[in-house]
């Protein structure tokens, strides 16, 4: 009876504790939001100029209908080959620290949108997105330090800021490259006498958010505080894997046993160490990291499909079955998104969640797609009806656009289920590599099948669906991630929940 009385009365503690919030350590957060805007800059930089550069560089040789496939391959192409890295410089970060592996990112980040800016052929821009999405480890170490410099009682508040880096590159991102692709067209005046920009129109775009990220690099090196609390050298790490090669290749050809072995140093790990270090792959992968990580793979899944389908949505004549806008006013409709997606998440996130709980809101948030998928071909039934210019046509994308802000909310929620499914917080890193795996491959495949889709419903052959297929198709993923996503507990695992 006693036992049941103490099991009534625990939770009462926690409930106390939670009056009072730790507060949040803002200078070294603060940091790392600024570090994490790079990524969004440089994703969302390319959204408006792209459907016209695929054309620029004659890979569609004029057929307007097979722009959305090869934006939807560049879109993609970051976080193909994202995804066969993440999980690596994730697992580096547990073991020689955060910060020398968000250094390594954002140089890479710099130096490949650079490249990109050089790019003249499809070829070329395919490299430098590949090496843009291979160098960058970042997302998932960024995480993993937030979780680190936060405690259970500030971790939804310093998540609902998070939305500010993506909200911002969101913003930011579409300006910059809406307004300076082709300088030397929307400005004459400035520069309309400069050979170096004709020959690389969008050089200027995509060299601000190379530049960011190479300030971002600097800030990092002077200012970031590692949270590993004992990272091991580059060198240590490359000495400890040569001893282990020096002790396996003797005990193959000296037929040494495992006595032999512990002679030159290496001594069994205490059970209570290790939960203080990282640990194995195989000893991560259960249930409840891997529910918590599929259900952030459907969540990106349905987002990318979305944020990828818009602006190749935007630019497609009316005809076609888009409304043919040119990319600055998808620049500034983008960046509506971004600046109404911050502010939303920042002032009612952490409410919203506490209110109703994070499974309630992240599936709402899902949910919100299901609207959003349908305006599309309502959108372009009051353009052709109406005309661009009617009052109706606009109302109508703003309902899309601040629909479409919801689903950020599940963003937060999935974030803490993941940050509770890791067993240690010393394997928080490798928990969020291997979520940010998932999230990597679909965003791989997200825009890519999207715009893919996207060509094939408005293909005047095909025409499937009268040009709707790719919204029913993607309607049904969403649907399918929301049946992943009931089964989420209610309430998020805590640290010491066994696995059943």
């Amino acid at each position: 009876m006693s036992v049941t009385t103490i099991d009534e009365e625990t939770p009462l503690l926690p409930e106390q504790q939670k009056k009072k919030q730790t507060p949040l350590p803002w200078a070294q957060f603060s940091i790392l939001l600024v570090l994490q805007l790079a990524e969004p800059l440089t994703n969302q930089v390319i959204y408006p100029f792209l459907p016209q550069l695929i054309r620029d560089v004659g890979i569609t040789h004029g057929d307007e209908t097979r722009v959305g496939y090869y934006a939807g391959v560049l879109q993609s192409i970051f976080f193909a080959t994202q995804a066969m890295t993440v999980l690596h410089w994730s697992r580096l970060s547990d073991h020689i620290g955060r910060k020398p592996v968000i250094m390594n990112g954002l140089l890479g980040l710099s130096l490949s949108m650079y490249c990109l800016g050089l790019s003249r052929t499809f070829w070329g821009a395919v490299l430098s997105r590949s090496l843009n999405g291979a160098l960058n480890g970042n997302i998932g170490v960024l995480k993993s330090m937030i979780a680190e410099i936060t405690d259970s009682s500030n971790l939804a508040q310093a998540y609902s800021y998070l939305p500010i880096a993506w909200s911002t590159g969101g913003t930011l991102g579409p300006i910059i490259g809406g307004f300076l692709s082709k300088p030397h067209e929307r400005f004459p005046d400035i520069f309309g006498n400069s050979e170096f920009l004709k020959t690389y129109p969008y050089f200027l775009a995509c060299a601000v958010p190379a530049t960011f990220s190479a300030l971002a690099w600097l800030v990092s090196f002077l200012f970031l505080h590692e949270t590993v609390p004992s990272p091991k050298s580059v060198r240590r790490m490359f000495g400890a894997w040569l001893s282990k090669e020096n002790i396996t290749a003797q005990t193959v050809s000296e037929g040494q046993d495992s006595k032999a072995i512990a002679t030159v140093g290496i001594t069994p790990v205490d059970d209570d160490d290790s939960k203080n270090k990282p640990l194995p792959l195989r000893e991560l992968l259960i249930p409840r990291v891997i529910l918590a990580a599929l259900n952030y793979a459907f969540l990106a899944l349905v987002d990318i499909s979305t944020r990828a389908i818009q602006p190749v949505f935007f630019s497609t004549p009316v005809e076609l079955g888009g409304l043919g806008l040119p990319p600055h006013h998808i620049g500034k409709i983008l960046s509506v998104y971004g600046v109404i997606n911050g502010f939303l998440q920042i002032f009612y996130f952490a409410k919203t969640q506490a209110r109703f709980g994070p499974k309630n809101v992240y599936m709402a948030g899902i949910a919100s797609s299901l609207i959003v998928f349908a305006f599309f071909p309502v959108i372009n039934w009051l353009a052709r009806t109406q005309g661009l210019e009617h009052p109706l046509v606009w109302l109508a994308v703003a309902i899309q656009i601040v629909t479409s802000i919801l689903i950020n909310f599940s963003y937060g929620c999935v974030f803490i289920y993941i940050t509770a499914s890791s067993p240690n917080r010393a394997s928080l890193g490798t928990v969020n590599g291997f979520a940010q795996l998932g999230v990597s491959i679909m965003r791989a495949v997200g825009p890519a099948a999207a715009n893919s889709l996207f060509s094939v419903s408005i293909h005047p052959d095909y025409h499937y669906l009268n040009g709707n297929l790719v919204y029913w198709v993607m309607s049904l993923v969403t649907i399918s991630a929301l049946v992943v996503g009931s089964y989420l507990p209610s309430k998020v695992w805590t640290a010491d929940e066994e696995e059943s």
